[in-house]
């Protein structure tokens, strides 16, 4: 007999839990990824809308007098260039171009901001692998809609506005739910690092996102968006198929398919989040909950005379308040620093390409390409991040050393100009991991510690109210970064810049009363000392 593969061993060492986290962990990435896929494409697309017209004006001023100083009139002059279409999109072909695509930015982030405060909630009281799938679909169906304004040569500033606006409120349903997902299924042990890794899907959405719309954006900028919004609706019916949501789910199913020899009737009954809770009917037509099936006897159906129910308390069921999920120590600190944080992460997502190239002289495909080493930058950010502050366990802390740091590495990204390309690769890498570093340990470990408070006495239905309360302020501030940065650009980057460099200083600050208590304490662990239950 031939030995088993060392390979083969090493998948049958994996028992059926292991695998099923694996799965929801694979899919809750890729789906996260195909959100920020679909968003990127505005950015990249921006250097196409409005490009710089100087050399077709002076093609057309060469062409106006060489036609002028023609010694017969038999001709008609030739007519100028078209300058509005062959240069620049309309209305984007104006002086004040910079404010309109703020403009489009803000819809987008504001429309965002607005509706994830109520995404959270919604989301605790409705099936969450449902929800999650039409909002992917909606999202696909809009984010398509933006790209067919080129083939239809639609130029109204109105149209894209509006589909800015609906795409920011469809793509709320995408963070609570895969973040109440995967925290339903890891508990507390080295939250940190797998949410960091889970957590790079953002720069890993953005990477993909970048070179999907740098392939098309000087030939058909129509497909950088099409294309995105075709995967993400896709990878919504791909939800819909496989989302687990919970383990609990799984055990309802194995329960009902654990004894196909014996007729027994089962009732069922939807429960909070689409959860579903097996009852079995024994003979005397008392009815018993799985919890209480486990302690019969696998021989026998019938039931004992005083049998042992588990019974769930009321306040366990309840989802929390918005006002209640204020009150956990910590939320309000983590999601004001976040608002901050995020408007420089935000700033940088949908502005760092025209940055690019107007400060180094690049086009439009080359500086999508060269964008993408922020968003490498920010993979390895994060991951450091919950490496850290696992080790550490000081969550607030490692936030603010980055913080500290990112504020001196933003001037020195100002200069971009006077550096040649490889100091600009060093510091796209540098300025990214530490950008992105706080924005993800907040909105992932940390929102996830807070959802599990040991104030709410076990209750994770909290979970994702508090983490849609988080990112919607930080969420606040990713509308007014990219609104900020399009006014204050028109005065020059430097004016971005600052701004930037005043925003992650305010993040610092807001956090100081956390480190302080942290440092306080040399042993704490992160902010929640409840572990999240093991199903």
């Amino acid at each position: 007999m031939a030995p088993v593969p060392p390979g083969i061993r090493m998948l049958v060492s994996f028992n059926r839990d292991q695998w099923y986290r694996a799965l929801t962990f694979i899919l809750t990435f890729l789906l996260y990824t195909s959100f920020h896929l679909s968003r990127k494409p505005i950015s990249i697309v921006k250097s196409e809308l409005h490009k710089n017209c100087s050399s077709v004006s002076e093609l057309a001023t060469i062409a106006s007098s060489s036609s002028s100083s023609s010694t017969d009139n038999q001709h008609p002059s030739l007519p100028s260039l078209h300058t509005d279409m062959d240069c620049s999109w309309k209305p984007f072909d104006k002086s004040n171009y910079k404010q309109l695509l703020g403009a489009m930015d803000y819809s987008f982030l504001c429309a965002y901001a607005i509706g994830m405060y109520l995404s959270g909630i919604i989301g605790e009281r409705l099936p969450i692998r449902l929800y999650l799938t039409v909002g992917m679909l909606t999202s696909g169906l809009f984010t398509c809609l933006f790209g067919l304004g080129y083939v239809y040569n639609i130029h109204s500033l109105g149209f894209y506005i509006f589909v800015q606006v609906a795409n920011g409120l469809v793509q709320t349903t995408g963070w609570p739910s895969v973040v109440t997902c995967i925290g339903n299924w890891f508990g507390k042990g080295r939250r940190g690092l797998i949410m960091g890794l889970w957590n790079s899907h953002t720069s890993v959405g953005n990477i993909l996102g970048s070179l999907i719309a740098g392939y098309w954006v000087s030939s058909n900028w129509g497909l950088s968006f099409i294309v995105p919004g075709l995967i993400i609706a896709f990878m919504g019916i791909v939800c819909f198929l496989f989302l687990i949501e919970h383990p609990n789910d799984l055990k309802s199913m194995y329960a009902q398919n654990s004894s196909p020899g014996k007729s027994v009737p089962t009732k069922s009954w939807n429960g909070v989040n689409g959860h579903t809770e097996v009852f079995l009917q024994y003979k005397d037509n008392k009815t018993q909950s799985y919890d209480t099936e486990l302690l019969l006897p696998r021989d026998s159906v019938r039931v004992p005379v005083q049998p042992v129910v588990v019974v769930k308390s009321e306040s366990e069921l309840s989802a929390i308040s918005f006002m209640g999920a204020l009150r956990i120590p910590g939320v309000i600190e983590f999601s004001l620093c976040l608002l901050f944080a995020k408007l420089v992460s935000y700033t940088f997502l949908f502005w760092l390409p025209l940055y690019i190239t107007k400060a180094a002289h690049l086009d439009a495909k080359r500086a999508g390409d060269l964008s993408t080493l922020f968003d490498v930058g920010g993979i390895v950010g994060g991951i450091l991040a919950g490496v850290i502050s696992d080790k550490l366990g000081k969550r607030a802390t490692t936030c603010a050393v980055m913080l500290l740091l990112a504020a001196p590495t933003l001037y020195g990204f100002s200069m971009i100009s006077e550096f040649g390309l490889g100091p600009t690769i060093g510091m796209l890498l540098v300025c990214g991991g530490l950008v992105n570093g706080p924005y993800a340990l907040i909105t992932t470990a940390v929102s996830a510690d807070l959802g599990t408070h040991k104030s709410l006495k076990g209750n994770a239905r909290a979970l994702s109210t508090v983490t849609a309360i988080i990112d919607g302020t930080g969420s606040v501030g990713a509308a007014l970064g990219p609104l900020l940065a399009g006014l204050l650009s028109a005065g020059g980057w430097d004016q971005v810049f600052y701004m930037l460099m005043t925003a992650d200083f305010l993040a610092l600050l807001l956090l100081l009363r956390l480190v302080t208590k942290e440092l306080a304490s040399p042993k704490s662990r992160p902010i929640s000392t409840v572990e999240l239950k093991e199903h």
